[in-house]
């Protein structure tokens, strides 16, 4: 299946539209190579994820092509979350 579309039906990313945006520019690697949208991604990969100061990574469990919003969460495993402080000014 492909990234963007497991991103979406998984809800990690709203819009297919999105997700194919943040791989075009580099920000997703599947098994610690840099993806394309149209890149493939299986069961038991492990996906990163970098928007804005936020780093998520993530296995992937299952594929599949239809999912209720309620078991989207089931076709993924959140393994981290980074948060980046970047140089804030306050005025």
């Amino acid at each position: 299946m492909r990234i963007d579309k497991f991103l979406k039906l998984s809800r990690i990313i709203k819009r297919r539209t999105v997700a194919k945006e943040l791989a075009d520019q580099g920000r997703i690697s599947i098994n610690g190579k840099v993806a394309k949208s149209s890149a493939n991604v299986g069961t038991n990969d492990e996906v990163e994820i970098r928007f804005g100061n936020k780093t998520a990574t993530f296995k992937v469990l299952k594929l599949q092509d239809i999912v209720k919003k309620d078991e989207a969460q089931d076709l993924y495993e959140l393994i981290s979350e980074k948060y980046e402080e970047g140089d804030r000014q306050d005025f």
